[in-house]
């Protein structure tokens, strides 16, 4: 099984190219930068760069929404290969076959990353209930700690 999930930010804004022919196809070259998890002794935060490739609708849209800097979340497949250079040199290549792409991160996140979870008013706006803005709070571990009693207004189970 060929099967890659990672979550970085974009190093820089999406390179988009489209195929000739008559049934024109966008293909969005961007790199991510993704931290990992365990750094040898470092203080330092080190990252891998990732190259990946997303074909048609895919293409289009990380050309339209994706930008330096936002934090995605990718799923696809290992891709490698080679060719030979102009100087008669064999250049191997391992990039990344895009076959989901998201958001990981709110755009007030993004544009504030230093405040953590932004400005929003969960369980204000969803159906039923006391209308009272019900506000998450952050839990120390990377996730929001939700209040007791809003899981009937959230739109989903």
């Amino acid at each position: 099984m060929n099967k890659v999930v990672l979550m970085g930010r974009l190093t820089r804004d999406p390179e988009v190219r489209y195929t000739q022919g008559e049934n024109q196809m966008a293909i969005a070259r961007y790199t991510l930068a993704v931290d990992r998890r365990y750094n040898r002794g470092n203080d330092e935060n080190t990252a891998d760069f990732i190259p990946c490739v997303a074909f048609g609708k895919a293409g289009e849209f990380a050309q339209n929404y994706f930008r330096k800097g936002t934090k995605i979340a990718v799923s696809g497949r290992i891709q490698t290969g080679s060719y030979t250079n102009k100087d008669g040199v064999k250049v191997y290549t391992t990039e990344v076959i895009v076959d989901d792409q998201e958001f990981a991160e709110s755009k007030n996140n993004s544009s504030n990353s230093d405040s953590g979870y932004g400005n929003s008013n969960y369980g204000s706006n969803f159906g039923g209930g006391n209308n009272q803005a019900v506000e998450p709070t952050p839990a120390g571990d990377g996730f929001m700690n939700i209040p007791d009693g809003i899981d009937e207004e959230l739109p989903f189970n």
